[in-house]
């Protein structure tokens, strides 16, 4: 499952807030517990740097997944202040029934999968 949120700035509370948030939706909208959880790569976009978003998911109580964090590519004109989840997870469902959400103006990254 992919996701993406745009946070307001580079401010620990503010990144860990927006992650957290964006972390609840996926899961939310999905209907997916922890235990389908196989793990999580989060990526920021190279403006953000105050801290890791994979505090957030541990503060959600993701304790017992690998987690990860890394920085996009710094691409010219990128959306900046992006905070973006790819969920590896245990399902039968199928790839068309999983809901990616992209939140605040990350929905201009795939305004296709936000609607």
């Amino acid at each position: 499952m992919r996701g993406a949120i745009q946070v307001d700035r580079d401010d620990p509370a503010d990144v860990l807030a927006g992650t957290r948030e964006l972390i609840t939706e996926v899961l939310r909208c999905n209907g997916i517990g922890h235990a389908e959880l196989i793990s999580i790569v989060f990526t920021l976009t190279p403006d953000l740097t105050s801290c890791f978003p994979a505090t957030a998911a541990r503060d959600l109580g993701l304790v017992d997944v690998p987690l990860l964090c890394a920085t996009e590519v710094p691409v010219p004109g990128a959306l900046p202040r992006v905070v973006r989840l790819l969920a590896h997870i245990e399902s039968d469902r199928p790839r068309s029934a999983v809901r990616h959400v992209y939140l605040r103006g990350a929905t201009r990254l795939r305004p296709d999968l936000a609607a």
